[in-house]
C-alpha cells in the first residue's frame, strides 16, 4: 500500500502543475543542450538527445522526483579533449562506461559521502551556480553582439514583467510559459531583430535511433575513455546529489540518493546508445520546474517527451523562440537560486563558515568546475573541524601525597597528540617531582593510533626515567585500541571504566 501510495503521489498527485511545468523546462532546455554541445565540440543534436533520453529514463529510475536531468556544461567541459583527440563515437562509448560507473558507485554507496558536505559548501555550491547562470546570460545582453539592441533589453524587462506580475493575477499557468508564448508571439510579428533559438545552432530533424558506439571493443580503447568516464561520473554524481539536496529544502521533501545514483547511471547508458553525451542533474532547470509548480516524476517525463515533440515535428516553430524570452527564464532562476541570506549572515555565522561558503563560490566561478570548487570547501570544512576538535582538549596535573594526577579532556587523535605529549613534561624538570604517576583518562577518547602511540610514549619516557605509571579510566573503544597496538607494557592499565564520552 505504502508502494502504491508513493505511486500515485509522484505520478498523479499534481498532474496538471507537472505537464504545464514540463512544457516549460523543454522549452528551456533547448537553447543550452545547444551551447553544451557547442562547448563539448560535438553536434547540437548530441546535446539534444541526451537530454531527450535522460529526462525521460531518469523520470522512472531517479531517485529525487521533480528534478530534472539533461545534458549539462559541468560534463560537457570534461569531454572536450576526448571529442577532439578521438571524435564522438568515443565519446557515446565513454558515456557508457559513466553510467556503469555511477551503477557501481550506488552499490558501494557513495552516495553517502554527501554527509562530509557541510551546509556552507551546499551554500557556496548554490551561489556559485546562480552567478555561472546569470554569466551565462551576457553574451545576450552585451551591447554590439549579434542580435543585442533595444529591443532585445525591452523583450527581456517584458518578460520579466510577465514572469513576476502574473503570479499576483493568476497561477493557473505558469508565467514562464506565459512570457515564453507571448514574447515569441510578438517577436514573430514585429519581426524583431534580436537572437532566437534556430541561431544557437541548427535544430535536428527526425527522431533518435538506437546504435552502438562505432570504437574497436579492446583495451586500448578502455584506457582511451576510462579516465574521462571516470571523472563524468563522478562530477555528475556530485552535481546531480548536491541538486537534489536543494531540491529536497525547496520542496521540504527528502529523496533517495541511492536511488539517484543508480538511476543517473542508467540514465546516461540510454543517452548514449540513442546518440547522446552524458549529463545529470540541472540546478537551473529544477528551479525552474519547481517555481513552476512541477513536483512529480510526471513533470520530468513531459519535459522529456514534449522536448522530442518539439524537436521532431514543431522544429520550425521552436526555432522562432526568441532568445530575450529564455534568457529572462535564466535570470529569475538565478535570483531564485541564489541564497540572499547568506550575505547578511557572514557578520553573524561563524568566520570558519563563511570562509568555506565564499571558497567554494571563488574557486567555482573561477575554475567553471563544480567538482573542484565543492572538493575546496569541504578540505576546508574538514581542517577547520579538526582545529576545533583539537583544540577542545585539556591535561590537569594535580598532586596527592606522593602521586602526580594528570587528567586529561577531550578527543586525543592525530592532530592533537603533541599537544598531548608536551601536556606531560619531564616529571625531574617540575618543581615538586613525583615517584608515581596516575594518568587519568575517564573524561578522554582515544581515536586513532596515533593516540595510542601518543600515550604509549607518554608511559614509556616516565617509566624510563623511574616512575611507576598507571592509566586509569579508559573507555572500552580506547581499551580495544590500546590492546590491538600499545607496544608499552600495559601492567598498570585499567580498561572499561568509564564511558564513551
Amino acid at each position: 500500500m505504502a508502494n502504491a501510495g508513493a505511486l500515485r503521489r509522484d505520478w498523479f498527485g499534481n498532474i496538471r502543475a507537472d505537464i504545464l511545468a514540463g512544457i516549460v523546462v523543454a522549452l528551456a532546455l533547448i537553447p543550452e543542450a545547444i551551447g553544451f554541445s557547442i562547448i563539448a565540440g560535438v553536434d547540437p543534436r548530441v546535446g539534444l538527445y541526451a537530454s531527450v533520453a535522460i529526462a525521460i529514463v531518469i523520470a522512472f529510475t531517479g531517485g529525487r522526483p521533480g528534478m530534472i536531468s539533461a545534458a549539462t556544461a559541468a560534463v560537457a567541459v570534461v569531454v572536450v579533449p576526448l571529442v577532439r583527440d578521438h571524435g564522438v563515437e568515443y565519446l557515446f562509448a565513454a558515456t557508457i562506461l559513466m553510467g556503469v560507473f555511477q551503477g557501481i558507485a550506488a552499490l558501494l554507496r557513495l552516495d553517502l559521502l554527501m554527509q562530509f558536505v557541510s551546509r556552507s559548501v551546499i551554500t557556496g555550491f548554490v551561489n556559485a551556480l546562480a552567478i555561472l547562470i546569470f554569466m551565462a546570460q551576457l553574451p545576450q545582453l552585451i551591447p554590439g553582439n549579434p542580435g543585442v539592441g533595444v529591443e532585445a533589453y525591452a523583450m527581456v524587462a517584458g518578460a520579466l514583467a510577465i514572469i513576476y506580475l502574473l503570479p499576483k493575477l493568476t497561477t493557473a499557468v505558469p508565467s514562464p510559459l506565459i512570457a515564453i508564448i507571448v514574447l515569441t508571439a510578438l517577436s514573430i510579428w514585429l519581426n524583431a531583430p534580436v537572437n532566437t533559438v534556430a541561431d544557437m545552432g541548427e535544430l535536428p530533424e527526425g527522431l533518435p535511433y538506437f546504435a552502438l558506439p562505432d570504437v574497436p571493443l579492446s583495451w586500448e580503447t578502455l584506457r582511451i575513455i576510462a579516465p574521462y568516464s571516470l571523472t563524468m561520473a563522478a562530477v555528475g554524481l556530485l552535481e546531480s546529489l548536491l541538486t537534489a539536496q536543494i531540491v529536497d529544502d525547496m520542496t521540504h521533501t527528502g529523496s533517495n540518493k541511492r536511488r539517484e545514483s543508480a538511476g543517473q547511471g542508467a540514465a546516461n547508458v540510454v543517452a548514449a546508445l540513442f546518440g547522446g553525451m552524458g549529463g545529470c542533474a540541472m540546478i537551473g532547470q529544477s528551479v525552474i520546474n519547481v517555481t513552476s509548480g512541477g513536483r512529480g516524476r510526471l513533470s520530468t517525463l513531459t519535459a522529456g517527451v514534449t522536448l522530442l515533440v518539439l524537436l521532431a515535428a514543431l522544429g520550425s516553430l521552436v526555432g522562432q523562440v526568441p532568445m530575450p524570452a529564455l534568457v529572462a527564464i535564466m535570470i529569475m532562476v538565478s535570483i531564485g537560486t541564489f541564497s540572499w541570506n547568506s550575505i547578511p549572515n557572514l557578520r553573524v555565522h561563524p568566520w570558519q563558515s563563511s570562509v568555506v561558503m565564499l571558497s567554494t563560490v571563488a574557486v567555482v566561478v573561477a575554475t567553471h568546475n563544480l567538482a573542484i570548487g565543492v572538493l575546496v570547501g569541504v578540505l576546508l570544512s574538514g581542517a577547520f573541524f579538526t582545529h576545533k576538535v583539537m583544540t577542545m582538549f585539556e591535561v590537569v596535573r594535580e598532586r596527592d601525597g606522593d602521586t602526580a594526577i594528570y587528567r586529561a579532556k577531550g578527543q586525543i587523535f592525530y592532530a592533537s597528540v603533541e599537544r598531548f605529549e608536551a601536556a606531560f613534561a619531564p616529571e625531574s624538570s617540575r618543581p615538586d617531582p613525583a615517584d608515581h604517576i596516575l594518568i587519568d583518562v575517564r573524561k578522554a577518547h582515544f581515536w586513532d593510533i596515533s593516540g595510542i602511540a601518543a600515550l604509549d610514549k607518554v608511559v614509556e619516557r616516565m617509566r624510563r626515567n623511574g616512575r611507576s605509571v598507571q592509566v586509569k579510566g579508559l573507555n572500552r573503544a580506547s581499551s580495544d585500541l590500546v590492546d590491538k597496538f600499545a607496544l608499552t607494557d600495559k601492567t598498570g592499565v585499567e580498561i572499561g571504566l568509564a564511558p564513551h564520552p
